[in-house]
């Protein structure tokens, strides 16, 4: 075969859409294994990392090269749904980071062979620190996969790469591997949409599972007056307060809402006669409320579904702990 055949044909095997459907094809193999054979030591992996976190133990994730790569993304998927987690190198391990293990921790260890030296050469330490350790791998007779608690089967029947050789598929069924370990144990502790919310306080996912007292204005930037406040005052507190409304309390506690609307259709039906009333005759006294423990998403939700702008913050006593105005939900997407 000439050179230019060789170029050719490596060419043809380099399709991105035919790469893609290999690894495609590798995922809906390791699917179709962990429904099957690869069910039950998926369980045991499982619950040793359950068992680890009631110990207050870490899940230890190692790999090297593009499996160490790998290895990082897992130890952060891990972390962020409530399993602490961390990365360690192999090759720096035994030159002093080795130190991180602690008794009771569980190492999950990747090597698409089995056989990677430096990944070998932790297993006499972990066995003498009695560390669980589970192995996703891609040769389940390897060294690595025999010494292994747990070993996961992470085989593909080719890389998509157009020479075989490139870690493709292999990395990519470790990843999704990873990744459905790290739900199923998150499933299993009962982790919430609150709990994550907790981890990932920045950026625009963080204002999406934000709750409602971390968003809403409150102390001296809540419009309040009293049942019997003239219109006027009214109409100058919610000027002055800018938020398109007031809350009518008595004694700390809600009686009624009056929003720009509330006074634009008073106004309407009774013309000046209107600046007659107090707050108590003008007020909503049945305004939809919300709890400050609730996430920003459902304050949203309601704020779309009842077309207004505003949300009063009450506890359970139908005290105003604040107001949530639509204008502080920006970033805010529903779940």
């Amino acid at each position: 075969m000439n050179e230019s055949t060789q170029e050719n044909r490596q060419a043809a095997l380099c399709q991105p859409s035919d790469l893609v459907r290999t690894e495609a094809a590798a995922l809906e193999a390791l699917a179709t294994r962990l429904d099957g054979p690869m069910a039950e030591p998926f369980a045991r992996a499982v619950e040793l990392i359950l068992h680890c976190a009631e110990a207050n133990g870490r899940v230890v994730v190692t790999g090297m090269g593009k499996s160490g790569i790998i290895a990082q993304k897992i130890a952060a998927t891990l972390s962020s749904t409530g399993s602490p987690a961390l990365f360690l190198h192999p090759a720096e391990a035994v030159h002093g980071d080795l130190g991180v293990l602690m008794a009771g921790d569980v190492v999950i260890a990747l090597s698409a062979s089995g056989e990677t030296e430096e990944i070998l050469r932790l297993l006499a330490t972990l066995k003498r620190k009695g560390d669980a350790l589970v192995s996703f791998c891609c040769n389940l007779a390897s060294t690595l996969a025999q010494a292994s608690d747990v070993a996961l089967d992470c085989g593909v029947e080719r890389e998509a790469c157009g020479l075989n050789l490139a870690p493709t598929a292999s990395t990519t069924t470790m990843l999704a591997l990873g990744d459905a370990l790290a739900i199923a144990v998150s499933l299993r502790k009962g982790f919430r949409a609150e709990d994550f919310a907790e981890l990932h306080p920045g950026g625009k996912l963080g204002k999406r599972l934000a709750k409602v007292r971390d968003l809403m204005h409150a102390g001296d930037d809540v419009p309040v007056v009293a049942p019997a406040t003239a219109m006027t005052d009214v109409i100058y507190e919610m000027s002055s307060k800018k938020l398109g409304m007031t809350t009518v309390q008595e004694a700390g506690k809600l009686r009624g809402v009056i929003s720009d609307g509330d006074l634009r259709r008073l106004l309407e039906r009774e013309g000046g006669a209107a600046l007659s009333r107090t707050a108590g005759e003008a007020m909503n006294a049945q305004p939809r409320t919300i709890g400050g423990a609730e996430l920003a998403a459902k304050a949203l939700a309601v704020l779309e579904e009842r077309k207004i702008t505003s949300l009063v913050v009450v506890d359970a006593e139908d005290k105003v702990e604040g107001v949530l105005h639509l204008h502080d939900m920006w970033g805010v997407e529903l779940i």
